[in-house]
């Protein structure tokens, strides 16, 4: 939101007040908070009728440390406020330093300075001293606005060159430089300003994070309304935000996912290849079975079976019973498809129509969400009717997964938890929750609730939800998908910018449409559709108003479903161990180039290209023709489709089959790779390959150390790989089979079980 016109005025009946200087500074241990003036005072006269802002600063966390703007504080709290896991200021290791003027707070590698004696103003500082942002003289304010509003104001400066990253799941330009960003969920689809998953967090390219910890509607202007500031407003009386300490972009992910959350590890099986009904398409047993057989006669292994919403009957969304019509014997429908060793997946929304016989019975019990004059909010947008659970109430938590719970014992694996959006505001929460507040909340606890039956029904390990919305800390429920995207090229490239952009909002795990949701995509666009969704975490097939079986792209559709997920069934023992990774220290699977490559200011700008894990990188193909350019980072990479060596730092222009794009290894890396190309939850270590690429440097000795892990992400077995010059020396912990090692740049190659030297 704006408030100025442009540097000189106010926009017309905004009236501002500005923290203009300290008059008290009160030091704690391992805190302060500063009373700052909105004007200067000259004299006793000049502290009359006047507001002043309450600072507070602190650590939540090591390596974080919070600020926290107020007004007025006697504004009534009534949540609801995000869940903060790692929330511990006694482990922060918080400590204040004064010395004249000057007082610092430091936790970690983070110092936060302000002067008590010159004008208003804070400045974050890195372990080296170096400035990372700061707060200037406009930096701390609150403002009214023509409609009555109160909202509190911060900025904080940007650096010359410095890029701003994140923010959610945003499908516009994906360094945010210059965009207006409103943190509101939304139903929107992938092509516009709108997002389904809005998290007031940042990341910038200087080495530090912003956190907003406020889950109502946030309003940032990025280097808009004022070209050096990153600025953001709340509709409040307090506004409390973090900054994130590096130095890396891994390491703010690392700290942040810390506080909020971190990833959930999916099941293995969950990473092979999904297909569903798609949505508004005619199904049933018959249609279902004849997609598992079309699969299988054509050799195209399948992990997961999605029923999208036509199982149930129609203007009954959502009553969790199947249309008796289509699905007679829904329970023996299931076992014939599990006996052939598929997970089953459910769509599910929050909400439920009036024709739905739980409309009735939630009505009775308190369970739907009430308009503030006691009226169940309904509309007839969607479903005819339509009310929402009210997932502040437990009583209506336990009814919506009792529900539930009978689909889960007549073998249900996972549910696609889709919509969460479409939050009203005109409304009371049964806990009392502030209905502003409870808009983004709202997917949260929705996810929360899903995924926490299916850990107790499932066991650990075994939860996976396909989510549609999410806010601060839904990283903690994966796997989130990019939503309702067009059949085009334009939407899969605005897709991965999504998908980028959340992976820096600290979101682990992603996944998309392959061949785009609404319409019926071009066979080329499916084709290289395929290709992408498969090096992608995770890989569903799903479309609106037309199947997304191969074959109805053509024979060469077939070959390239085929080949890309053999590949990735291969690529298992390396994949999750990079799942194993974003689980373990919130370092995403699929990554954008500067989590790599931080110190390559080309990798800043980088959005049609991304690594998956740490040492493959992947550049989708976004056209017919095969025409594809992408960076290459320092170094000798090599092709894994071809084996061709790749040097960089360099552009590359290349031409890609429908069978091909560019896969490259990175240099010195050691991928583990997979015999089972049949599925993608086998047994990892059986005919384990270890694939090691030429190094950096052949004329130094590398040492790197590959850990394969079990189906539960703890490590397997641990590869001790010495590399010296055409030599490679490998000795295995906890490897009890033969293994096969092969020097990639040299074609040679040797076996063993516990220490195997090659060349």
């Amino acid at each position: 939101m704006k408030f100025t016109d442009g540097f000189w005025l106010m926009r017309e009946g905004v009236r501002a007040c500005y923290a203009t200087e300290i008059r008290d500074l009160r030091v704690g241990s391992d805190r302060f908070t500063a009373y700052a003036a909105v004007k200067h005072v000259a004299g006793r006269g000049d502290t009359l009728n006047t507001p002043l802002i309450t600072v507070e600063c602190f650590s939540p966390a090591e390596g974080i440390i919070g600020v926290r703007t107020t007004h007025h504080a006697g504004k009534a709290q009534h949540g609801p406020d995000f869940a903060l896991p790692g929330l511990d200021p006694a482990a922060a290791g918080a400590h204040t330093r004064r010395d004249g003027a000057i007082t610092e707070l430091t936790s970690g590698p983070l110092t936060l300075r302000i002067d008590g004696e010159g004008p208003w103003g804070m400045t974050f500082l890195d372990g080296e001293g170096r400035r990372l942002t700061g707060v200037d003289a406009k930096g701390t304010a609150f403002a009214a606005t023509p409609d009555g509003a109160h909202h509190m104001i911060a900025q904080l400066a940007l650096d010359v060159g410095e890029n701003i990253y994140g923010l959610g799941e945003r499908f516009t330009p994906y360094v945010k430089n210059g965009q207006t960003v409103d943190i509101w969920q939304a139903d929107g689809g992938t092509s516009s300003e709108q997002a389904y998953k809005n998290i007031p967090f940042y990341l910038s390219s200087r080495g530090y994070g912003v956190f907003v910890n406020h889950p109502g509607k946030v309003s940032f202007e990025i280097g808009s309304e004022s070209v050096g500031q990153v600025q953001f407003s709340v509709e409040d009386q307090s506004l409390e935000y973090c900054i994130v300490a590096g130095p890396t972009p891994k390491d703010v992910l690392a700290r942040y996912t810390a506080l909020t959350g971190r990833p959930a590890l999916p099941p293995a099986w969950s990473f092979g290849l999904w297909l569903t009904t798609s949505f508004c398409t005619s199904y049933d047993e018959e249609t279902v079975t004849s997609f598992v057989d079309g699969m299988a006669e054509r050799h195209i292994p399948l992990s997961v079976f999605h029923f999208d919403c036509f199982w149930m009957r129609e203007y009954q969304w959502s009553d969790f019973e199947w249309d008796p019509d289509v699905f007679p014997d829904p329970e023996g429908m299931l076992a014939r498809l599990k006996e052939r060793g598929l997970r089953i997946s459910m769509w599910i929304n929050p909400y439920i129509a009036q024709k739905s016989p739980l409309f009735a019975e939630g009505a009775e019990h308190g369970y739907l969400v009430k308009r503030v004059n006691g009226d169940i909010w309904q509309w007839d947008l969607w479903q005819p009717g339509m009310a929402l659970v009210d997932f502040t109430n437990p009583a209506a938590r336990d009814w919506y997964s009792s529900k539930l719970r009978v689909l889960l014992d007549q073998g249900v694996d996972s549910f696609k938890t889709d919509f969460g959006e479409r939050v009203p505001t005109d409304v009371v929460w049964h806990d009392g929750s502030d209905p502003e507040r409870m808009h983004n909340y709202y997917a949260q606890i929705y996810n929360r609730t899903v995924f926490e039956l299916l850990e107790k029904e499932r066991g650990h390990g075994e939860a996976v939800l396909f989510a549609r919305s999410a806010t601060a800390g839904g990283q903690q429920f994966p796997v989130h998908w990019g939503g309702d995207c067009f059949a085009s090229f334009t939407a899969m490239a605005e897709s991965l910018r999504g998908g980028l952009s959340l992976s820096l909002s600290g979101f682990g795990f992603w996944s998309h449409d392959i061949g785009g949701f609404e319409g019926t995509p071009d066979p080329a666009v499916f084709k290289r559709w395929l290709a992408f969704g498969l090096m992608s975490s995770h890989s569903r097939l799903h479309g609106n108003v037309s199947y997304r079986v191969p074959w109805a792209f053509g024979e060469e559709a077939v070959d390239v479903a085929r080949r890309f997920t053999l590949l990735k069934h291969r690529l298992m023992p390396y994949l999750y161990g990079a799942a194993a990774e974003a689980h373990r220290t919130g370092t995403p699977v699929m990554r954008p180039m500067l989590l790599e490559f931080p110190d390559d200011p080309t990798t800043r700008m980088l959005d049609r290209q991304y690594m998956l894990g740490p040492d493959l990188l992947v550049a989708p193909v976004f056209t017919e023709d095969g025409q594809v350019e992408f960076y290459v980072p320092a170094g000798t990479w090599t092709s894994l489709l071809t084996g061709e060596p790749i040097t960089g730092p360099a552009w590359r222009h290349e031409t890609h089959g429908f069978d091909s794009l560019p896969i490259l290894v990175r240099p010195g890396a050691v991928l583990p790779w997979g015999a089972d190309d049949q599925r993608p939850d086998g047994d990892w270590l059986d005919g384990l390959t270890l694939r090691a690429f030429g190094p950096a440097a052949t004329t130094t000795t590398t040492e790197t150390l590959v850990t394969v892990p079990d189906t539960t992400g703890a490590p397997a077995v641990t590869f001790h790989v010495v590399r010296d010059g055409t030599a490679v020396q490998v000795t295995a912990e906890g490897m009890d089979r033969p293994y096969r090692v092969i020097l990639e740049d040299t074609g040679a190659a040797g076996e063993g079980v516990g220490t195997v030297r090659v060349g």
